[in-house]
């Protein structure tokens, strides 16, 4: 298992969200963060999810 950070941001640059979760692939991981994020309503902010290794897996502005 790999370790993909979840982090979104307010415009002003404030951090709403910085955590940490664990899954299997790339694929898994992307439906993860999609799910953290809809379930606190913050698909609507600058948001980004990185594995450990710092490829981009999730991004929106």
């Amino acid at each position: 298992m790999e370790t993909y950070y979840l982090t979104v941001f307010e415009k002003n640059g404030e951090k709403l969200l910085d955590e940490s979760f664990q899954a299997p692939t790339e694929k898994e991981a992307k439906e993860i963060a999609e799910n953290k994020l809809a379930e606190k309503d913050l698909s609507d902010k600058t948001h980004r999810c990185t594995s450990s290794s710092g490829k981009l897996v999730v991004f929106g502005r």
